[in-house]
Formats: C-alpha cells, sequence, structure tokens
C-alpha cells in the first residue's frame, strides 16, 4: 500500500505542476478530478458545498481564538454558521457584491428547497441559502481572497454588535 503511494504521488509530482498553496487545486489534481464549468451546477449544489467551504473557514476563525475545549469551539462556531447568522451577514455583504455574485445569491436564495432550518424563518433560511451558494461558487472559482473579504465584512458587523 506505501509503494502504491509513494508511485501516486510520483505521477502527481511529474504531472503538471501544481500550486500546493492551492487547497482546492490541490484536491482536484490528487484525486484527478476533471473541471467543470461552476456556473453549470445547481444553486443547490453550490450552497451544498458552500456550507462547507463557509464551515471551514468558521471553524479556523474561531479556533484561533485560542485553545479551548472543544464544546466550548463547537458552540462558537454554530452560532455563526445558522441559518439566522448567514442571513444577517447576508445583508451586510449584498451590496458589495458585483453583478455576478448577486446573481449567484439570488439563484441560490429563489432554489426550490424541500427542507427547511430547524429554528429559521423561511426568509432566513433562504438567503442563508443564497449565502451558502454564493460560497460555493466562490470556493469552486478559487476567489478565496473574495469568499474572506465578504465573510470579514459580515463578521465585522456582527462583532460590533455582540462578542461571539
Amino acid at each position: 500500500m506505501e509503494e502504491k503511494l509513494m508511485d501516486e504521488h510520483e505521477k502527481l509530482m511529474q504531472a503538471k505542476p501544481v500550486n500546493e498553496h492551492d487547497f482546492l487545486e490541490v484536491v482536484r489534481q490528487g484525486l484527478s478530478l476533471k473541471e467543470i464549468d461552476v456556473m453549470t451546477y445547481s444553486p443547490l449544489t453550490l450552497a451544498y458545498i458552500g456550507d462547507d467551504a463557509y464551515d471551514l473557514i468558521i471553524r479556523t476563525y474561531v479556533l484561533n481564538k485560542g485553545n479551548m475545549p472543544v464544546n466550548k469551539l463547537n458552540r462558537m462556531a454554530n452560532e455563526l454558521v445558522k441559518a439566522g447568522a448567514q442571513s444577517a451577514m447576508m445583508g451586510v455583504i449584498e451590496p458589495l457584491l458585483d453583478a455576478e455574485e448577486l446573481a449567484v445569491y439570488k439563484r441560490g436564495r429563489n432554489a426550490k428547497s424541500y427542507t427547511k432550518a430547524k429554528n429559521a424563518t423561511i426568509g432566513d433560511y433562504r438567503r442563508a441559502t443564497g449565502f451558502e451558494a454564493l460560497m460555493g461558487y466562490l470556493y469552486l472559482t478559487g476567489s478565496y481572497v473574495r469568499m474572506v473579504e465578504l465573510i470579514k465584512a459580515g463578521l465585522s458587523e456582527r462583532l460590533d454588535t455582540d462578542e461571539v
């Protein structure tokens, strides 16, 4: 097994050079994934991956608050990833979006989902789905700087009103 992994590593190294600091590119090359036009994905598919991409950024952000019990970290993260918080962030960042980002957000917001968040209004849930679709779009296009800029703007507004 170890020898097989070494062979795979060798093949990767001989393939087109990969920027080891570009997470998505490392994943694509390492798993031999094909490139797909992001705009062909449904808005709910973008929200599916965007939810996890946003969650990873928030967990990284919360982790930087200091070494503390995992349940406390989890509570802090959950406050920022729930639908109500994402909806509030959208209210802050929507004016900052360019035309394409706004279109992706609206596609996600207007998508017909057959599920509902446990503790959110329908409006909050739909805005949160649009937010997640936007995060998925930014993640899949490798627009990490833009993604973090928008999240930072949303977090800054939230942290001005109540410390997480």
